[in-house]
């Protein structure tokens, strides 16, 4: 599968998200931009949310400012689990039709994620430069945390995929684990406040180690603590290999049972 049919796949992807609607491509646009709004709104005018360890001067969007990069990393992120996982099943009728590398196909849900991540990012970037917000250099070092954040989706979800072609329920377990991933990440709550015993448990979580180096990006202006983002690299690589090497020995049969 050559990349030109990735992008065409990602390109369709993303047109029948909104092929039904009259604004068409202009949601891609205005679901992120809505978002972000309702993140500011809600939590910083309407809530009032605060956080100390911002300075007085942005005090009053100091909580949006750090939730709403969690959110947005998190969304592409269980976005790409759950759609790999079901990918199989979704693709089954261009999959028995024509010769398509099924360890490439769940790439152009990476890819069509990606734009939606970089719009949602890019409208979070001119909010922070509307309230004067600085931005460092740091923030080149956003699309290297998203890869390795997203390279390790992709081999949850391959694997996921991979078993949920023989096992059925598999779809349904990764969406219910998906929820309960979400409230053991602390995106919509502050780690200090958690008993020291469910801190420790949070710190193991690997999305935290993700969450936390955007943060430290985005609002510590530093360079991101590297050993645990080397660490979830090669605990990436190690699922990676194993779901292709149980893919590998059922390739046959999934094209039989999708």
């Amino acid at each position: 599968m050559n990349i030109a049919l990735l992008i065409k796949f990602a390109e369709q992807d993303l047109l029948d998200r909104y092929s039904s609607s009259m604004l068409g491509w202009a949601w891609l646009l205005l679901l992120p931009l809505v978002n972000i709004i309702i993140f500011t709104m809600v939590f910083s005018l309407i809530m009032g949310a605060r956080l100390a360890q911002f300075g007085q001067e942005f005090s009053q969007y100091s909580y949006s400012i750090y939730l709403v990069p969690g959110l947005l990393s998190w969304i592409s992120f269980s976005n790409v689990v759950i759609r790999t996982t079901n990918v199989f099943q979704e693709k089954s009728a261009l999959i028995n039709k024509l010769a398509i590398n099924l360890q490439i196909l769940p790439v152009y849900i990476l890819l069509s994620e990606a734009i939606i991540f970089l719009v949602s990012i890019l409208f979070f970037l001119c909010f922070l430069l509307l309230i004067g917000f600085p931005i460092t250099v740091h923030w080149l070092l956003i699309p290297f945390i998203y890869v390795l954040q997203q390279g390790f989706a992709y081999a949850i979800g391959f694997g996921a995929a991979t078993i949920g072609v023989f096992i059925r329920d598999v779809r349904e377990v990764v969406s219910v684990v998906m929820q309960f991933w979400f409230w053991l990440t602390p995106i919509v709550y502050v780690v200090d406040i958690m008993p020291d015993k469910i801190q420790t448990y949070l710190a193991i979580n690997p999305f935290t180690v993700f969450l936390n180096a955007y943060r430290e990006v985005i609002i510590d202006h530093s360079v991101p603590t590297l050993q645990p983002l080397l660490i979830l690299l090669v605990i990436s690589m190690a699922i990676w290999f194993c779901g292709r090497l149980f893919f590998k020995r059922v390739e046959r049969d999934i094209r039989d049972f999708i």
